[in-house]
């Protein structure tokens, strides 16, 4: 052991305690402290202090070999931008110097440089209209598309050539629709039968609101068999299965042509406006010279096949097709020669035929129809492959192809609106004859077999049957309020809805209707709208009749004038397929979408 140690061992008043040992620790941070802040002011008061402060750090070897060796760096640590680090050293060193430096850097002033950068000079975004008018700019660019269109609104309520199936009135007083009294029901039944108009006339009727509407409720229809639905025609609505004997076809077929005849020349005479022929699968409105602007007796034939035009084609019938695009009547404005020849001279007439395979005797006529239909210029074309060398077979296969496409091109618009046709003029006589005559007509399998086609008009004829709609009135509630509501169910032709809303708005501020539409004839409809829409952008006096001429050639149609002159129109607002129909005495008239 050694003697100091000893020493101090034995004497325990040299024995330092942990508290002294910081304090001189303490003492001597701060005199290290203290002696870097006097080295920091000195270099700071000179370059040549510093430059022999340095020189004279460069001779120590301890010092250059701390300064010499950097500190490792960690190949796991982050990236981190260093100036940070260094400002923050910097800062804390400053805050470490004498007072002089520190009031030194309280005296300077500081002076933050921003550059000039200048923005380039770019178009204005927003119009300067746009904030003169105070408009907001995102509503002015949106679309056009989007607006939506204001509502229709006519004085006049527009004509549907559709058949509808209901038709519900709702308002805020009740409509004597149901629960007439005697004299009621008998004044609409006589005023409707000898088509009088109990608003105009003198005689002792009843013109009550009462029996001006179960007037409007009524048509005539032939045939008509209890046990069937023959409007619409669906298997569906037919759950007998009992067959009809052969004898009782025939009297049908009779009585059918007949009826048929009869109607026929009514519209021609101009004494019934309009009438229905309802077919299996296929419905045709005939209508009078005048009405819808047309000045010839016309005809409306939806839908229609490659083989029902290949038929009329045949007996030489000349039609239009007002619904066929443009691409496809390109080189063919009358369609009268688009089709090829292919295709038989019977069309089916039941939605259960359609399913079904053709016929071996129709095979055979779409064949010998095929041979027989050869144009001149397939000859000509044929001929032309021949002189060049062309083999047989090739020909063959070439004309196959073509006449595949041609087939497809015509097939492509069977069983729907666009396959529509119209026949004006003479040739509805010729169609009249096709029609009688055609075995096809009347169908020969399914549920409604030997069962004419059904006849549906607003006026009598030989061998009708006078029909009435069924009518129900009920109270409905909506948003907190009563209403009234009556709905008119069966068939219901275009002079019924006229006839109703003439009524109504002699007695009510406000009402609504609501119609469902028969799919099969909304084409009948379209086109109407198109045939008006094409004659004024054509420009044509002849093609169209003025509504003028029209109402006084068919005043002896059997309706009133406003129902006659409001079917005679030809404007944009004359015909409209609505679905729901707005009066509001406050805006003016009807108003639809």
């Amino acid at each position: 052991m050694n003697s100091n140690t000893e020493g101090i061992l034995s004497n325990p008043s040299q024995w330092k305690r942990p508290e002294d040992i910081l304090k001189m620790q303490r003492l001597k941070r701060k005199q290290r402290a203290l002696q870097d802040r006097m080295n920091n002011h000195s270099k700071a008061s000179g370059t040549q202090s510093i430059q022999t402060g340095s020189s004279g750090n460069s001779e120590d070897p301890i010092v250059n070999r701390f300064e010499a060796n950097t500190k490792r760096k960690n190949p796991f640590s982050r990236i981190v931008d260093p100036a940070p680090k260094r400002q923050k050293e910097a800062h804390s060193s400053e805050l470490d110097a004498g007072e002089d430096t520190v009031f030194s850097l309280l005296s300077k002033p500081q002076t933050v440089v921003v550059p000039n950068l200048e923005a380039p000079q770019t178009k204005a975004a927003i119009d300067p209209r746009f904030l003169q008018d105070q408009h907001c700019p995102v509503a002015q660019s949106l679309p056009p598309e989007l607006e939506e269109e204001p509502p229709k609104t006519s004085k006049l309520a527009p004509i549907h050539w559709s058949i509808k199936s209901k038709l519900r009135i709702i308002c805020r007083t009740p409509i004597p629709g149901t629960n007439l009294k005697t004299n009621q029901e008998a004044s609409g039944l006589t005023s409707f039968v000898r088509c009088i108009d109990s608003k105009e006339s003198s005689t002792g009727l009843d013109i009550s609101p009462g029996a001006r509407f179960y007037q409007a409720t009524l048509y005539w229809q032939h045939p008509y068999l209890p046990w069937f639905t023959l409007f619409p025609r669906n298997s569906r609505n037919n759950h007998t299965q009992t067959p009809l004997d052969e004898s009782v076809r025939a009297v049908l077929a009779k009585e059918w042509i007949i009826s048929f005849r009869n109607l026929f020349q009514l519209v021609r005479a101009r004494h019934c406006p309009y009438f229905y022929l309802c077919a299996n699968s296929f419905t045709v409105l005939f209508r009078a010279a005048g009405i819808g602007g047309r000045v010839e007796t016309h005809a409306l034939l939806t839908p229609t096949t490659r083989g029902m035009r290949a038929a009329l084609k045949q007996e030489e019938i000349e039609f239009t097709m007002p619904m066929k695009k443009a691409t496809q009547t390109a080189g063919d404005n009358l369609n009268r020669s688009s089709e090829s020849g292919i295709g038989n001279s019977s069309f089916s007439n039941s939605s259960e035929e359609q399913s079904q395979t053709t016929t071996n005797e129709e095979t055979a006529d779409r064949s010998l129809e095929a041979d027989a239909d050869e144009d001149d210029d397939d000859m000509d074309g044929e001929q032309w492959l021949e002189s060049l060398g062309v083999d047989a077979a090739e020909i063959r296969k070439i004309s196959d192809n073509h006449s595949k496409k041609q087939q497809q091109r015509e097939c492509g618009a069977d069983y729907s609106d666009q396959s529509l046709v119209l026949i004006e003029g003479p040739e509805c006589q010729a169609f009249f004859n096709f029609l009688l005559n055609a075995k096809s007509t009347i169908a020969k399998v399914g549920r409604l077999a030997g069962i004419p086609p059904t006849l549906l008009a607003p006026v009598s004829f030989a061998g009708a049957t006078l029909r009435t709609l069924q009518t129900r009135s009920t109270k409905i509630q909506m948003d907190g309020e009563e209403y009234h509501s009556t709905e008119l169910q069966g068939v219901i032709l275009p002079h019924i809805l006229p006839y109703v809303t003439d009524l109504l708005c002699e007695s009510k501020d406000k009402f609504s209707v609501t119609l469902a539409t028969v799919p099969s004839t909304t084409a009948l409809c379209d086109a109407s709208q198109r045939l008006i829409s094409d004659s004024d952008k054509e420009n044509d006096a002849s093609a169209l009749a003025g509504p003028v001429f029209g109402k006084e050639n068919l005043s002896d149609c059997g309706l009133n004038k406003r129902i006659v002159e409001n079917m005679c129109r030809a404007t944009k607002d004359s015909v409209f397929d609505t679905e729901r129909l707005l009066y509001s005495q406050e805006a003016g008239g009807f108003s639809w979408s």
